[in-house]
């Protein structure tokens, strides 16, 4: 071990943490750490250390972005939140994604968990957006704070207080049939809509790892499907709409499979496991164009 890590020089503050990687991570004052260092050592070596960083790779696992340079000490004082609108994203999707497949009898698009996407999608998604924007990281910020208004709006729909599904129906039962198609027709252009901003999703993630690449993939399905569901319903296509709503929730469920795999593999390298789960680190192959100009 270079002895010159425990030497006292000053303090570089104008560095965020996870950027210093000058000499390949050592240098007067500082310390690289990375998945190879036990916590014992690792605590031993930030007292000793006038700035720590950690590997691109671990980054990408911890936070599902690329490394970008920000001013202060956040990322040292403050939690991750990723984990937090992770979760808040699973235990909405996950039992989604059975009821229309249709498990065990269940139905009804989920109407019996709207509780849980006012408070764990919603909730949880918003909180854990807002703590990535206040540190910095502007992909996972979009990310969660649009899934979390996705969670709202699914939830508000299925509200009988927001009358969206009343809107369309008219007082004689003749118009209910139309009211149906009219909700349906409307509400399948949000769905593709949402497929069309998870392909953005899709496209951004080659930066990131592969299985978050994976979950932007399954999702971008899982909404064609709901809204060619939706408009096979309006042709008379029951039978087809049954089928595309199944094939939905099971792409659904891919995500939730991906989900669930980046969830645990995050919360094992937050606490310093002695093992890890990979995720297919993708930054190594796809460099920015801030790290391409400079070479």
């Amino acid at each position: 071990m270079n002895e010159n890590l425990t030497a006292p020089s000053p303090r570089i503050d104008d560095r965020p943490l996870e950027k210093d990687f000058s000499n390949n991570g050592y240098s007067s004052g500082h310390m690289h750490l990375d998945d190879r260092h036990d916590s014992e050592t690792a605590l031993r070596k930030i007292r000793t250390a006038g700035s720590v960083s950690i590997t691109p790779e671990l980054f990408e696992k911890l936070y599902l972005s690329p490394q970008n340079r920000v001013k202060g000490d956040l990322r040292r004082t403050v939690g991750n939140p990723t984990p937090l609108a992770l979760i808040g994203f699973l235990i909405s999707l996950t039992p989604l994604s059975m009821d229309l497949m249709g498990w065990r009898g269940a139905g009804g698009n989920g109407a019996a968990g709207t509780g849980t996407y006012f408070f764990f999608g919603g909730l949880l998604m918003m909180l854990g957006s807002i703590g990535e924007w206040v540190i910095g990281n502007t992909f996972p910020f979009v990310v969660f704070g649009s899934f979390g208004a996705f969670w709202l709006g699914w939830a508000a729909t299925l509200q009988p207080f927001y009358n969206a599904y009343g809107a369309y129906s008219e007082t004689d039962v003749a118009a209910d049939g139309l009211a149906t198609v009219g909700f349906r027709s409307s509400f399948a252009f949000f769905f593709l809509a949402m497929a069309l901003m998870c392909f953005v999703f899709l496209i951004c993630s080659l930066r990131t790892n592969i299985v978050f690449f994976m979950i932007f993939l399954t999702l971008v399905f899982a909404f064609c499907m709901l809204a060619a569901s939706f408009w096979q319903a309006n042709n008379g296509n029951m039978v087809l709409s049954g089928r595309l709503q199944i094939a939905g929730g099971a792409f659904a469920f891919c995500t939730c499979i991906f989900g669930w795999w980046i969830f645990i593999a995050i919360m094992l390298a937050s606490l310093d496991f002695p093992f890890e789960i990979p995720v297919g680190d993708l930054s190594r192959f796809i460099k920015g164009a801030s790290e391409r100009d400079a070479v």
